[in-house]
């Protein structure tokens, strides 16, 4: 694992502009940005760990162990909020059996609460694997998750 963090990092110049690029590649390639590669990535940038970790823990595309299954997540904005994102999340955590933040019983889905996914007057809005939905009712809940089920 740590050679391939360190083939990726090898690919950037250690300027500090390049570190989103850096760990979005990590991210991609692994799955996760693993807790060793984050002090490898503040040498080569010049930083301190806790700056790296700041970085990893601010944006929500980065997570620290790898996401399994379905990635659900849920915009809690205020404008989602304001139009029920707080009862959709609600909704989504009993048919799915699983709770904000966590792994469903049979791991095949996790919700993420996020704070803004760019479709701000097309609230509430959510992301399934990376594909936008916007003005998701409680009501039409079901049937997205079946349609994007079948998707695959």
């Amino acid at each position: 694992m740590t050679t391939s963090v360190e083939e990726i990092i090898s690919r950037f110049p250690s300027q500090q502009e390049y570190m989103l690029p850096l760990l979005h590649e990590i991210q991609s390639s692994l799955q996760h940005i693993p807790s060793d590669a984050v002090a490898l990535i503040a040498t080569h940038f010049n930083l301190s760990r806790a700056e790296v970790h700041g970085v990893i823990t601010y944006y929500h595309d980065f997570h620290q162990s790898p996401v399994q299954g379905r990635r659900i997540r849920v915009c809690m904005a205020e404008a989602c909020q304001s139009v029920g994102a707080r009862s959709l999340i609600k909704r989504l955590e009993s048919l799915l059996q699983c709770q904000t933040n966590g792994r469903s019983a049979d791991a095949q889905c996790t919700i993420e609460p996020v704070y803004c996914l760019g479709l701000c007057a097309c609230g509430p809005a959510m992301m399934i694997d990376g594909a936008l939905h916007g003005r998701v009712s409680e009501d039409g809940l079901s049937e997205l998750l079946s349609a994007e089920i079948s998707r695959d």
